[in-house]
């Protein structure tokens, strides 16, 4: 796991916080933003199935496929993926595929238990739509 060097300060604004969590690599960061959702949903007020459905939400392919599927798509962007490399993206592809698809199912979900729309409830969540890859 990575670490992020903060000041030995026993108190930290919010600023130095995410400065540090700035220089995070994108798997770790995720990791991060998955942990304090959970933190979030723990301490808020919701029912017990919306915090489940949150912290599923927040989850995410596990850190170590995600870093490689970042890896092999920057290789097949600089044209410098090899047949084998290739193959392996294609596997790790329907693994992100179907973790998004396990994401969306509990949006819609917490959609329908809120009584909403998805994109309401992104808004509530503050969740971005991810960008489309062509």
């Amino acid at each position: 796991m990575a670490k992020v060097q903060v000041t030995s300060e026993v108190n930290i604004d919010t600023e130095q916080l995410l400065e540090g969590v700035a220089q995070l690599d994108t798997p770790e960061l995720t990791h991060f933003l998955s942990r304090v959702g959970s933190i979030l949903a723990s301490r808020s007020n919701l029912p017990t199935s919306e915090t489940v459905l949150i912290q599923k939400i927040n989850q995410g392919p596990p850190a170590t496929i995600q870093q490689h599927y970042d890896e092999l798509q920057a290789k097949l962007r600089d044209k410098t993926l090899s047949p084998e490399e290739h193959q392996t993206l294609l596997d790790l592809i329907d693994v992100v595929e179907l973790a998004s698809a396990e994401r969306l199912k509990h949006l819609i979900a917490l959609a329908q238990l809120r009584q909403v729309s998805v994109d309401e409830v992104m808004k509530q969540l503050e969740i971005q739509t991810p960008p489309v890859h062509v």
